[in-house]
């Protein structure tokens, strides 16, 4: 099962009720954290997870809203006794960036490597798969599709006609590859794994519905109200009920909105125009974490 939490749901600056938005990842035990604004490290502790937990970084684009915050969180993940290898991914530019930020945070009990991503790419960080896909900002900036595979049952049968030594079954159930067989010898085909997208800071684009076809979530930027699609078309970002539409073409399960305008200090009173196009939505809230299971 993954744990999902958006530890903070503001755009631009924080407010003193509202972090800058960022999402946290957890599956068996590994933490996957999306954008570092000023004070993250604070709100992923506030939500109740690990900082030294956190095995990849994944950058949106660089606006400071998006990564400022780095410093300071890679420091605090040190004091929590993290030793890994730590990698960062974000678009073009993104060695030039952490190494800048770094600077201030130089004594670091680990390693941080960087990754450069581009439309489609693809990497990978314990069991999450990651593909980044380029998003319409006023800078390069990326979505991130994250999945968690989950192979095939156990096959008995398909076992024995390969003639697979019972010894080996528990090994190769695990994904290990021994004596000339692979996992393939004795599991069925592969069952529906868990399913996350998110976008932020973008217009809308058919992009975000395709990546999120059938997600279990789509975490999505809300930062305007309909009265001002107009300020969210000049400055590259998109409002409630635009996000909402691309969930509804998405066909996902379930829509979180989040990224609001500080200029939007309540949320709620325009969160009926996202509803009314996609019942399953969710207002964001700090700290707002879900659990998301395998399909029986």
């Amino acid at each position: 099962m993954l744990d999902v939490c958006l530890p903070g749901t503001g755009g631009t600056v924080p407010r003193l009720d509202r972090f800058l938005s960022c999402c946290y990842m957890r599956y068996e035990g590994r933490g996957l954290l999306i954008d570092c604004g000023e004070g993250t490290q604070l709100a992923v502790k506030k939500a109740g997870f690990s900082l030294g937990k956190i095995e990849a970084i994944l950058l949106t684009h660089f606006h400071a809203d998006h990564c400022s915050g780095l410093p300071g969180l890679l420091l605090s993940m040190g004091n929590e006794g993290h030793t890994d290898p730590l990698t960062i991914c974000g678009p073009r530019g993104v060695d030039e960036i952490v190494r800048s930020l770094t600077v201030i945070a130089s004594e670091l009990p680990f390693r941080v490597r960087t990754k450069t991503l581009g439309d489609f790419d693809t990497a990978e960080a314990g069991d999450f798969r990651i593909t980044a896909f380029e998003l319409r900002h006023s800078c390069p900036c990326l979505g991130y599709d994250i999945r968690i595979p989950r192979s095939g049952r156990f096959d008995v049968a398909k076992a024995a006609a390969r003639g697979v030594p019972q010894r080996l079954w528990s090994k190769l159930q695990k994904g290990e590859s021994l004596e000339g067989f692979t996992p393939g010898d004795v599991l069925g085909e592969a069952r529906r794994g868990i399913h996350v997208t998110y976008a932020v800071d973008t217009r809308p684009s058919s992009i975000i519905s395709t990546m999120a076809a059938d997600a279990d979530l789509l975490v999505c930027e809300g930062m305007f109200e309909r009265e001002k699609r107009d300020r969210a078309a000049e400055s590259s970002h998109m409002t409630m009920e635009e996000a909402a539409r691309l969930a509804k073409d998405a066909a996902c399960r379930r829509l979180w909105l989040t990224h609001f305008s500080p200029a939007l200090p309540d949320p709620t009173v325009c969160f009926d125009e996202a509803r009314a196009v996609f019942p399953d939505a969710v207002l964001g809230t700090d700290g707002l974490t879900e659990t998301i299971r395998f399909d029986e």
